[in-house]
């Protein structure tokens, strides 16, 4: 049995895809059953098969043939096929296990049929092997495994490096790379996707007649960890800013007398801060006026740990450049009475300002003013070198054109290194 590679390549995006938009659109499947595990556990097995099928089934063939070249292609997709079995297999017996406390469970009869449909589309057996937990590395386990802040200091001798995203407003973005961009984006978007936690908002108009939109619901899922903490959902929206994660719980993942996730309530219905120490990340999720905005803060080794596949996220590469708005014109007069009010509101003449008119002069509402002034506040206490929290327009514009290259050519030496894996 083999496969064309654009086949084998093309189904495992759409099925982590799948999942994803099960778990968005019924959260409440986390409170009513523990499908989401499954869920995890197909994603975590799939994820480590496109990380090695290049690497040891592709290396371990390549040595055993030698210069058949066809020959290692078609062997080392008909293993990685076979792979891919195993952990269809395998969600099939987790989905059984976990059927009596699923029924009626919209998300759980979902993943049942998908299954189903997966096993005939790729002609899977459903009797054979089943894909077996890979054994954690060795000194993952220790007391500080899950404090991220301390196995590094550890490990490297030294404090993690720290970005800062903040996405507010209209949307306004400020990347981890310190770009700014005000996006024309309505719909549910990718602001982080990694190996370790996935952010979504949705932006929606605020009133018919205007071109205004305003962020009105984050949903942020932490993902399965095995030795820290099991997938936690958060979600908030406009009027509801949540004290807790989506099953009710202010904590989860305790290990040794340590919670990995943790919601503290700053301003009930209207502030919340989630700290994960187990990835070291700091989110703030705020509503200011009529708009949501969302601040992080993660080390560099969080934000950088994703495939070539999580190619939209907002916090690393900003908003597509056709989905980009510029500032209006400097002297309508709408724009000149909101330079005056966001002088008043704001210290400096620097993204926030220009975020901050932007907003009044598209919605003529001066609490929109308000996402600017606490993205600002966010800033302030996520990023540690004072002189890089006022962001210039003119300054994150140049650094624009050559950060995005550099993200660019990233994500092209991954992609150069998965494909030269499974020839």
């Amino acid at each position: 049995m083999s496969m064309e590679p654009q086949t084998l390549l093309s189904w495992k995006p759409c099925i982590h895809l799948t999942l994803l938009l099960v778990q968005l659109i019924v959260p409440e499947a986390v409170a009513s059953c523990r499908i989401l595990r499954c869920n995890s556990e197909f994603v975590a097995a799939t994820l480590d098969l496109s990380n090695n099928d290049g690497g040891a089934v592709g290396g371990a063939v390549g040595g055993a043939v030698g210069g058949a070249g066809g020959a290692t292609a078609a062997l080392s997709r008909e293993v990685v096929n076979a792979g891919y079995c195993g952990a269809l297999r395998s969600y099939a017996v987790c989905t059984k296990r976990m059927a009596r406390a699923c029924r009626g469970d919209l998300a759980y009869h979902s993943a049942v049929q998908g299954i189903e449909d997966l096993l005939v589309q790729h002609h899977c057996p459903r009797s054979g092997p089943t894909s077996r937990p890979h054994p954690l590395p060795q000194g993952t386990l220790s007391r500080d495994a899950c404090l991220y802040e301390k196995s590094f200091w550890t490990r490297e001798g030294r404090a993690p490096e720290y970005l800062h995203c903040g996405v507010f407003g209209d949307p306004h973005v400020r990347t981890f790379s310190n770009n700014f961009h005000t996006c024309a984006v309505q719909g549910a978007w990718p602001v982080l996707d990694n190996e370790y936690l996935y952010i979504q908002a949705t932006s929606s108009p605020t009133r018919k007649g205007t071109p205004a939109t305003a962020l009105t619901k984050i949903t942020v899922i932490f993902k399965n960890l095995r030795h820290c903490v099991d997938q936690q959902l958060y979600q908030a929206e406009l009027d509801n800013v949540p004290s807790a994660f989506a099953d009710g719980s202010v904590t989860s993942g305790e290990r040794r007398g340590h919670p990995s996730l943790m919601v503290r309530t700053r301003s009930p219905g209207q502030h919340v801060e989630i700290q994960a120490v187990h990835i070291g990340t700091l989110l703030v999720v705020r509503q200011s006026g009529r708009s949501l905005g969302l601040s992080v803060r993660s080390p560099r080794s969080i934000v950088e740990a994703f495939n070539p596949e999580q190619d939209l996220q907002l916090c690393v590469w900003g908003c597509p450049p056709s989905q980009r708005l510029h500032p209006p014109l400097p002297h309508s007069s709408s724009a000149v009475w909101a330079r005056a009010q966001c002088t008043r509101m704001l210290p400096a003449q620097d993204i926030y300002y220009q975020a901050c008119v932007f907003d009044l002069t598209s919605s003529g509402d001066l609490n929109s003013s308000l996402a600017a002034v606490t993205a600002l506040q966010d800033a302030r206490d996520m990023i540690s070198d004072t002189q890089t929290v006022h962001l210039l327009p003119v300054a994150a514009t140049a650094k624009q054109q050559q950060s995005g290259l550099d993200l660019l050519l990233l994500l092209l030496l991954s992609m150069l290194v998965t494909l030269d894996g499974l020839q």
